[in-house]
């Protein structure tokens, strides 16, 4: 599974790409709003294994994201299956059996402001509503990262619930979303 755009590749991870995914992980400044806490560089091929496991179960998940002009792994985006039953708190209005898809992005701090998210998650927007023949996309952001703010508005994303974290997450997050179902 590939998607591609201008100027990057977007493939299934391997541990080919675990340098980057190391220097990615260990970043407190990059992982801030993931986890909260870096990577020692041992831990990163079980992070990669989890992503492919990812794959193997539902199809998708998230890609490592390739510069075609030099081959380099600038960071991971794609699709994360959230289940509302079990991960979201109380406080998000939930559907009976919901599983929610989020286009979700992390991008090495080298490659900070070359629009590559941004380039990113607009081909996994287009590649959910397309191929995967989603109605709905959402994507999970803390009010503090205002750069996943601007990436979610550019790929036509708004706000649709404020603090919606429930125990998968560390810190709280809001819910942004596009899509043709209506907002809760």
């Amino acid at each position: 599974m590939e998607l591609e755009t201008e100027r990057l590749l977007l493939r299934k991870p391997d541990l080919g790409d675990l340098d980057a995914y190391v220097v990615m992980y260990s970043d407190p400044e990059t992982v801030r709003f993931l986890s909260g806490t870096s990577l020692p560089a041992e831990e990163v091929p079980k992070r990669i294994e989890r992503l492919l496991e990812a794959w193997d179960e539902h199809g998708l998940g998230l890609f490592s994201v390739v510069r075609k002009d030099d081959a380099r792994v600038v960071g991971r985006v794609g699709h994360i299956l959230w289940d509302t039953e079990r991960w979201f708190n109380e406080r998000y209005e939930r559907v009976e059996g919901d599983v929610e898809l989020e286009v979700a992005w992390t991008i090495v701090r080298e490659f900070w402001g070359h629009g590559y998210a941004t380039e990113a998650a607009l081909a996994c927007r287009d590649h959910a509503f397309g191929d995967l023949g989603r109605e709905r996309i959402i994507s999970l952001i803390s009010a503090e990262n205002t750069a996943s703010l601007r990436v979610a508005e550019k790929i036509g994303e708004s706000l649709e619930q404020r603090d919606i974290g429930g125990e998968a997450f560390r810190l709280p997050v809001d819910l942004y979303s596009l899509g043709n179902r209506p907002a809760r």
